[in-house]
């Protein structure tokens, strides 16, 4: 068996157990932090908050 062969089989196998159980760990503390749903809630929100209208107006401007 050449070294690429040894290397590819490796990455085939536990490359992908490794990258999994990475995604799921990431998942996992983004959804089950403490405050994740608030911020997800404030996020979600944004979009219905009514900003007084100088909000968007350029600092320039005075």
């Amino acid at each position: 068996m050449t070294t690429y062969d040894a290397m590819r089989q490796f990455a085939d196998s536990w490359g992908l157990l490794g990258m999994t159980i990475f995604f799921l760990i990431v998942v996992a503390r983004v959804l089950f932090r403490p405050g994740a749903r608030e911020e997800a809630q404030d996020a979600a929100n944004i979009v219905m908050r009514d900003d007084p209208p100088d909000v968007f107006r350029d600092e320039r401007e005075g």
